[in-house]
């Protein structure tokens, strides 16, 4: 073989195996931006299926609580309302800010029964204070989740040289669940 073909090979080998290489990150890295993104997709999934279970024990705590407790209808109201918006809420950060509302609301309900001895030692009342209690735990834990999953998400499209490829597919930043400011107080609790 003359030297000339031997170089053409050589040099052409490279450019296939440069080629695949290429090839295979740009696969890898497609890949991994996509299930990072349904992680995240997924995550939130589970919160919005925890609000949901949130969501419908509400109707059943605030008729409990009314029957005993008539007078505080602004409360109620206030409960009505957040839970309504949170039902209308569009996109995730509308939900967000709609269950912060409802989160808000909620505690003020529960402020209002420590003011009834009797609807305490109510055994209905007492096992749906569980179980939004409970709900409330499951969502914290799968808000937790969501926004870890956020965090790989991001770092996943910010670090070079995956970044190029998150450009080019036009993958961008997932939003954080975050508490909204009356959180960063202590609430008040009133005997």
């Amino acid at each position: 073989m003359k030297r000339g073909t031997i170089i053409l090979l050589v040099v052409l080998g490279v450019i296939i195996i440069g080629a695949f290489s290429i090839y295979g990150f740009v696969k890898s890295s497609y890949n991994g931006l996509v299930a990072a993104d349904e992680g995240v997709n997924g995550a939130w999934a589970q919160v919005e299926n925890q609000l949901q279970r949130r969501f419908d024990l509400i109707p059943n705590l605030v008729k409990t609580v009314k029957g005993y407790a008539e007078h505080e209808m602004e409360v109620f109201t206030r409960v009505t309302e957040a839970r309504a918006k949170v039902g209308g809420a569009g996109s995730i950060g509308e939900k967000m800010g709609a269950e912060n509302n409802l989160s808000s609301a909620l505690s003020r309900l529960l402020l209002v029964v420590e003011n009834y001895p009797q609807l305490k030692a109510d055994q209905n009342f007492i096992r749906l204070q569980d179980e939004l209690a409970g709900t409330e735990n499951r969502i914290a834990v799968e808000r937790r989740r969501y926004n870890q999953s956020v965090q790989i998400f991001n770092v996943m499209i910010r670090t070079f040289p995956r970044n190029i490829i998150a450009n080019m597919f036009g993958f961008e930043r997932a939003e954080f669940f975050e508490a909204p400011e009356a959180a960063q107080e202590a609430p008040q609790v009133e005997f």
